[in-house]
């Protein structure tokens, strides 16, 4: 009895439900290219050269994918999937890893999105915007905490997104 209510209630909503020739097929999402990522990913390299710190830097797009990621010679091999975590966190929860990581620290109850794959509480990604849009993230790994750890690395994840800003406004 319950399946022939369950086919008339779906027979009675699908006129409501819009159909598929005016629903959107495609979507179009504006997102970082490989020239700004590669462009910001030098630029964030060398700020960090410049107190002396080997470092890697990943760029991810919109969708998540790793535009470039940069391993400086010398730079710890954790550094690398620590960069792309950074990266992560700030491109799917829309903020600096930094302040992912202050509000894990306030909301101990809630850790469940630390369980998740690439997800990091320490400074150093940051969401990358144009306008109102989000279109990637940076992150930057590999400061010692003698020289300021994860705040020089958001530091130079800034450089870097400060030398495309001009090309994040606009189109």
């Amino acid at each position: 009895m319950k399946r022939i209510y369950g086919r008339i209630f779906l027979a009675m909503a699908l006129p409501f439900l819009p159909c598929a020739s005016n629903a959107q097929t495609l979507v179009s999402e504006r997102s970082i290219s490989a020239n700004a990522g590669l462009e910001m990913a030098t630029v964030a390299l060398e700020a960090c050269r410049k107190h002396g710190s080997v470092v890697t830097i990943t760029v991810l797009d919109r969708a998540d994918r790793v535009v470039v990621s940069i391993r400086d010679d010398g730079a710890s091999p954790h550094s690398v999937e620590h960069s792309l975590r950074k990266a992560h966190t700030a491109l799917t929860y829309d903020m600096s890893s930094a302040e992912f990581g202050k509000n894990a620290a306030k909301n101990p109850g809630n850790a469940g999105p630390l369980h998740l794959a690439n997800i990091t509480t320490a400074a150093g990604g940051l969401p990358i915007h144009a306008g109102n849009s989000l279109v990637g993230a940076i992150g930057v790994s590999g400061t010692p905490g003698s020289k300021g750890g994860g705040t020089e690395d958001a530091a130079c994840a800034q450089a870097g997104i400060d030398r495309i800003a001009k090309g994040l406004t606009g189109n």
